[in-house]
């Protein structure tokens, strides 16, 4: 008899820890409308200042000490936690704000969801891991969806230059943030997880200031206040963590599939909250690049003889959309 509840127990376990990086993907879908609703409200240099200046706040009380303790390793580290802030935090998100200016939300969504396959061919490029037939024929069909959905089904746009200027920052924003979290598996620090977030965002916070100071400054006011503390805290807090949890739990390549719903829940978010259309570019253009991003996470199924443990890093990353 108790063995028969234990199948059950351990559906209930993996339904639970299914719901955290779930939320993860929400959150992020969130932060898409959220960074489209952002463009003409305030400027992308002050978003992102007021953001990350805010998400070290909100950490100062609870990691600030600790990280002042451990200050010693973190010099020996700095330039890479810089790197990594510059590359997450600074590059990524401000290209994001920026690009939402000229791009659609249901845009981004899609070439978000590109974020996992970029970050197998960069490991490829940078870590020597061998790439198979799966993943050169999932990027060249995502290729060919994204470039769909950029040029809205016409190709001529090309020629005529109705390409939006957006769609070309928001790629460049998502290579960014793919070699982000490569570079953070390849760089293992002896740092507590928490402790890196901390000095990344310091970093990534110090870095913006003259992006700030050099920028349009947008103030603070009761339009914006909302957008910046749900990209401060959700986003750039609750989102990794609950991430951290599905990876845990579940393993990276089980719960970076989720990351296939991001598009689907950006168009529906986008529709009923911003009122954009959806056209039938978006159904084709987004469906080639899922079914791509899904062939290139595939993984070549393991011989007996290649067989061996196999043990789950504890590794994390923080790629936040």
């Amino acid at each position: 008899m108790p063995m028969s509840t234990q199948p059950n127990a351990s559906a209930s376990i993996v339904s639970a820890a299914g719901l955290a990086p779930l939320l993860t993907v929400l959150i992020w879908s969130g932060n898409a409308i959220v960074t489209k609703a952002s463009a003409g409200v305030i400027s992308p240099g002050s978003i992102s200042f007021y953001r990350w200046l805010l998400a070290f706040v909100v950490l100062l009380p609870f990691v600030g000490r600790a990280a002042w303790r451990n200050r010693a390793q973190m010099r020996e580290h700095w330039l890479k936690l810089a790197i990594l802030g510059a590359l997450g935090m600074v590059i990524y998100q401000s290209l994001a704000y920026e690009a939402a200016k000229t791009t659609s939300a249901v845009n981004m969504g899609v070439m978000l969801a590109l974020m996992p396959l970029l970050s197998t061919f960069f490991a490829s490029l940078l870590a020597g891991e061998k790439l198979s037939t799966a993943s050169i024929a999932g990027g060249a069909i995502s290729l060919l969806g994204l470039i769909y959905l950029t040029f809205q089904g016409d190709p001529t746009r090309l020629v005529n230059g109705g390409v939006h200027v957006g769609d070309g920052l928001m790629i460049i924003a998502v290579v960014s943030n793919a070699l982000y979290g490569v570079m953070l598996r390849r760089w293992a620090m002896p740092l507590p997880m928490w402790q890196q977030l901390f000095w990344q965002i310091g970093f990534s916070t110090l870095l913006l200031i003259p992006v700030f100071l050099m920028g349009e400054i947008s103030p603070v006011t009761t339009v914006n206040l909302p957008l910046i503390l749900y990209a401060a805290i959700p986003t750039s807090l609750i989102a990794p963590f609950c991430w951290m949890i599905g990876i845990h739990k579940l393993g990276a390549s089980r719960t970076s599939l989720l990351i296939n719903l991001l598009p689907i829940i950006v168009a529906a978010l986008a529709w009923g909250l911003l009122g954009e259309q959806l056209h039938a570019y978006h159904a084709i253009g987004g469906a080639l690049t899922l079914i791509g991003v899904g062939l290139g996470l595939r993984k070549a199924p393991v011989t007996s003889e290649q067989a061996a443990p196999v043990i789950d890093e504890a590794g994390w990353e923080v790629e936040e959309a």
